[in-house]
């Protein structure tokens, strides 16, 4: 079955205990609800620096990463439905990036 990777872009981190008890059983019940389609959880991830032939910069560029999930999905119609379950989506605070693993093997 076809691998998908989810990127995040956008979101933020909860500005109180409640806050952030509340995120996690979105993010909690979201992975549920895809079951053993979860290939692997991801994580949040730090301020990303971009790399390229016209030098280094830290600022995370034009729509900086904040997290990422792969996922197995029969199609890409499947791996985005999906991503439109994502809490970050659901409450209008961040994107979610889907695109297909290509096995060179």
């Amino acid at each position: 079955m076809p691998k998908y990777l989810m990127i995040y872009h956008g979101g933020g981190m909860p500005e109180t205990p409640e806050e952030g008890a509340k995120a996690m059983a979105a993010w909690d019940s979201w992975y549920q609800s895809m079951g053993a389609a979860v290939v692997d959880g991801g994580a949040p991830v730090g301020q990303s620096h971009t790399v390229s032939s016209a030098g280094h910069v830290d600022n995370g560029g034009a729509n900086p990463v904040s997290g990422y999930t792969i996922v197995e999905a029969n199609n890409y119609a499947s791996a985005c439905k999906h991503a439109a379950g994502n809490p970050m989506v659901v409450d209008g605070s961040g994107s979610v990036e889907v695109a297909e693993f290509i096995d060179m093997g």
